[in-house]
């Protein structure tokens, strides 16, 4: 299932086969830290800020589990999601006809992972350097998982990871950065958000909604994928 060994360059110096990816992660409760953590995330934060960091456990790497990864092979066409279940095998997804679906507990899904991304070329991802790359090499390792690949890599080359929000940030050069359902609308790609946002995650894992999470993170996506096209032959060549 999506195992392609044939990298080859692109014109535009990207490698192929480009597949663009997305996770979601769903947060710990607070009082399943340690009461040392607890006032570790609570001690780096201002007084206004302590709040905002039990909401956000999910941002914060080592306190969230992996429950979906979207993955989109950009030359088929075709989409593809690991999510928390059980069966560890891939099957025809019913409820997105045209897509399969992988599900398994976390160490499962980061394990399949890594083996599909092990023969991927260039991979599209939305703040993938600065979030998603990062929390997969971690948790991978806290689960005694090797990762196959280095998902953050050189920031300003684009052949092996192609982060759109760096690239209309222009690695940094402008001030602000935008999320992605922002940048879908200004450039007419359809937005993945929908019934559900990222900050729905961890309360839908914890009441085993898991096709909602899968059919949230595929649609981000697509999203991805999309506004990856969408750009392809203006702005991302200024970087190849």
């Amino acid at each position: 299932m999506w195992t392609m060994s044939n990298n080859t360059a692109t014109p535009d110096g990207l490698r192929s086969p480009i597949v663009a990816f997305d996770i979601e992660v769903a947060g710990l409760e607070w009082e399943e830290l340690d009461e040392a953590t607890r006032h570790y995330l609570l001690s780096r934060k201002s007084s206004k800020g302590k709040e905002d960091v039990q909401n956000r456990l999910a941002l914060i790497r080592g306190v969230g589990r992996v429950v979906s990864i979207g993955i989109w092979n950009l030359a088929k066409d075709q989409g593809a999601v690991l999510v928390h279940g059980s069966g560890c095998k891939w099957e025809d997804y019913k409820d997105i006809p045209g897509t399969k679906v992988f599900r398994g507990n976390e160490r499962e899904i980061l394990s399949e992972f890594w083996k599909l991304a092990a023969e991927w070329g260039t991979v599209v991802t939305y703040n993938g350097r600065g979030y998603d790359g990062p929390v997969l090499m971690t948790r991978s390792s806290m689960l005694n998982v090797a990762p196959t690949r280095q998902l953050t890599g050189y920031r300003y080359s684009i052949k092996d990871h192609c982060d759109l929000m760096e690239i209309l940030n222009f690695q940094g050069a402008a001030r602000e950065s935008y999320s992605l359902d922002y940048w879908c609308r200004r450039f007419e790609v359809e937005s993945p958000k929908g019934k559900m946002d990222g900050s729905m995650v961890a309360a839908k894992a914890r009441a085993g909604k898991y096709d909602d999470i899968a059919e949230y993170c595929l649609r981000d996506t697509r999203a991805t994928a999309d506004l990856f096209q969408r750009l392809r032959n203006t702005l991302i060549p200024l970087f190849s």
